[in-house]
């Protein structure tokens, strides 16, 4: 037979356990917005995405944890199912109205568990 002490001591371990949950897939919060160069839509831009990150991590992409392709006429890029925590986003295409390839970055941070945030990724040359 479980002791009260017991039945108190599982139900903390339960929720300390469930409470702490790390950046990364498996939530229930979105990231989203479009890859922009002065408000050009970048249609087709690749996006990455950094876990636990507030400072670019670099252009190696094999350091970051996710990618996704922007929409191929709007640029919109989305990342669903994220856990609370920060990310860094990093963005490559190509814009077309000046034949030049282009990036850039940005930090974000979901502060809710179900929290949308819309951030567009502004590139540049």
């Amino acid at each position: 037979m479980k002791t009260p002490a017991s039945i108190l001591l599982g139900f903390i371990l339960v929720s300390v356990v469930g409470a702490c949950t790390k950046p990364g897939t498996g939530g229930k919060a979105k990231i989203a917005g479009h890859v922009k160069h002065h408000e050009v839509h970048i249609p087709s831009a690749e996006v990455y995405i950094k876990y636990d990150a507030t400072e670019f991590p670099g252009i190696n992409l094999s350091v970051y944890d996710n990618q996704t392709t922007a929409g191929s006429t709007d640029g919109y890029y989305e990342f669903v199912e994220m856990n609370k925590g920060d990310y860094y986003l990093y963005a490559r295409g190509y814009d077309g109205s000046i034949s030049e390839d282009v990036t850039g970055g940005t930090p974000v941070e979901i502060k809710g568990k179900k929290e949308e945030v819309k951030i567009d990724v502004q590139v540049a040359e």
